[in-house]
């Protein structure tokens, strides 16, 4: 349920009607906007009789909100979030785009590969340290070590990394270490994870499952959020489809849905969906167009050699490129690259 208060409805109104739902053990998510102010109310509201809150002079409206999500409800908080990463803001006008290897291989790699995408543009750093892959004989990442490269690399460039967890014992070390931390398509619905996230206060970046609806990839953010960490980025990365030709296939149709749905900020990965790097530049220009709030693109100095993913990753030079013709697409749909 939302009740939404008058403009310039006195502050003690609304607390007074704060207060009585907090005593019959509901919570309140307030949003305090410049000309008025809303109360999201979250708990079983169906025992609220609604015409009894509009007796306040000072009540606008009272509506109920059916969708089972609330923090992440767009209803609950009618503005974009904003989500600052370590100073990078992901969510207003000026579009982010995260870019680096599918995982950290060696020093080498992973320094030229960041210095790469700073100078093509990028503004954020990804790198898997730990990978779960289908295969258990397939390259895993290189653990912990796989993180130490990746602060050096922020070190040397400047640039916020972001990058996948894959336990709960190792949400200390990610909190301390991390700008950004990455929950993966295989996670998204790992619930005892997703708790643990929230008690903390670093920004998620929660990617869709391989065949989650939009409103189960919602659910998930509401998990976090529900623990009171509202810092939470969504991400389409492609879905499992009965087409084999691509990876994955990119439901951009999902960035409106979910943008009208939520309030969350939704980037989109172009490298997962497609899995072909001829695939990926045109892809990440159909997402700005869609409305994306960023991009997530993997790029690889050696992609012919690389130890994972390295048919769905751009070389420097192409990211260098595709870069620059985002920016014109990006004019025409009202944002910044």
């Amino acid at each position: 349920m939302i009740i939404v208060m008058k403009p310039g409805a006195p502050v003690q109104e609304r607390e007074k009607i704060k207060k009585g739902l907090e005593k019959q053990g509901f919570q309140i998510n307030e949003i305090i906007g410049t000309q008025m102010a809303i109360l999201g109310i979250i708990g079983d509201t169906s025992v609220l009789d609604m015409h009894a809150f509009q007796v306040n002079e000072w009540v606008e409206k009272v509506m109920r909100v059916q969708e089972p999500f609330k923090r992440a409800n767009r209803a609950f908080h009618p503005d974009d979030s904003i989500i600052d990463v370590s100073g990078v803001k992901i969510g207003g006008r000026k579009l982010q785009v995260i870019a680096g290897p599918c995982s950290v291989e060696n020093h080498d790699q992973i320094i030229s590969v960041a210095k790469s995408v700073k100078l093509g543009g990028a503004s954020l750093l990804r790198g898997g340290a730990f990978k779960p892959r289908t295969s258990p004989y397939s390259f895993q990442g290189l653990g912990m070590p796989g993180l130490d490269l990746l602060k050096e690399a922020r070190a040397a460039t400047g640039l916020p990394i972001v990058t996948e967890i894959m336990s709960t014992d190792d949400i200390d070390r990610f909190v301390e270490d991390v700008d950004m931390i990455q929950v993966g398509a295989r996670n998204m619905q790992n619930f005892a994870l997703l708790k643990a996230l929230g008690k903390t206060r670093k920004p998620i970046l929660l990617k869709r499952g391989l065949a989650a609806t939009v409103e189960e990839w919602i659910m998930s953010a509401e998990y976090i959020m529900a623990g009171g960490n509202d810092n939470v980025v969504l991400c389409e990365r492609g879905i499992r489809t009965f087409e084999q030709y691509t990876r994955n296939t990119l439901d951009l149709s999902a960035i409106c849905a979910a943008k009208k749905m939520s309030h969350l900020p939704v980037l989109v990965d172009p490298s997962h969906a497609s899995g072909l790097w001829w695939m990926v530049e045109p892809m990440a220009k159909a997402a700005v167009a869609a409305g994306a709030d960023g991009l997530i693109i993997e790029v690889h100095n050696d992609p012919e050699n690389a130890l994972c993913d390295g048919a769905q990753s751009l070389k420097p030079e192409r990211f260098a490129h595709l870069m620059g013709e985002l920016k014109g697409i990006a004019q025409i749909v009202g944002r910044d690259l």
